[in-house]
């Protein structure tokens, strides 16, 4: 499954995959298959990605179009 919207956020921030990689502890190539679809993200890099980000997983999976849940 491919989650268009880690590439998304990540050029939004001005960052690179390596930066990202670096972040979640996998390398550049790793993390690149999860941006590709090529890999599926495991719970725990997704929360890490969200509370980076300030979103919620269900808008890093496209289940939300809110980019930040707070009301």
């Amino acid at each position: 499954m491919k989650f268009k919207r880690i590439k998304d956020l990540r050029e939004d921030n001005d960052k690179l995959q390596k930066d990202i990689a670096n972040l979640l502890g996998i390398s550049q190539q790793y993390y690149s298959e999860y941006e590709k679809g090529n890999r599926t993200i495991p719970i725990n890099h997704l929360i890490t990605l969200a509370k980076y980000y300030n979103t919620s997983i269900d808008y890093i999976v496209g289940l939300s179009n809110e980019k930040n849940n707070q009301k």
